[in-house]
Order: C-alpha cells, then sequence, then structure tokens
C-alpha cells in the first residue's frame, strides 16, 4: 500500500502573518516494488488557517488568491 506523509519543502518569512511559515508538501510513495517515482499531490503552507481568517485574500499558499505566490523566486 502506497505511504502517504506532509514534508516540509521551504521554509521562509510571512509578511501577511508577520512570521516564519512552513510551505509543505503531500507525498504519495508507491509500494516497495514498484519503480515509480515519489508524487507530489497537494500543497500547503503552515499557516494557512490563520490567513483565511483573515478579511483580506492572502495566496495560493492559503487557497484563497491562486494568482499571488509571495514565495517564488
Amino acid at each position: 500500500m502506497a505511504h502517504k506523509t506532509w514534508e516540509v519543502s521551504q521554509v521562509c518569512f510571512c509578511e501577511h502573518v508577520d512570521r516564519e511559515v512552513a510551505l509543505e508538501a503531500e507525498v504519495v510513495y508507491p509500494i516497495d516494488f514498484l519503480p515509480d517515482p515519489p508524487r507530489v499531490v497537494a500543497r500547503r503552507c503552515s499557516h494557512g488557517v490563520y490567513c483565511n481568517r483573515m478579511q483580506q485574500a492572502a495566496c495560493r499558499w492559503a487557497g484563497t488568491n491562486p494568482d499571488v505566490d509571495p514565495f517564488r523566486k
């Protein structure tokens, strides 16, 4: 059976919540005997819940504004 886990992909400072946040990816690892590579099936921010409570839209990591990615370099 495949194994799913959330892994931190990047830690950075977010001006919207004024603190460091962790950008996480949900990775699916296949069964041991399959040659398939791990797949990323979802992404999230560790403080996305707080951003969703604010009056203004945040970014794509919080799921409120898909056009803004403040952590893209």
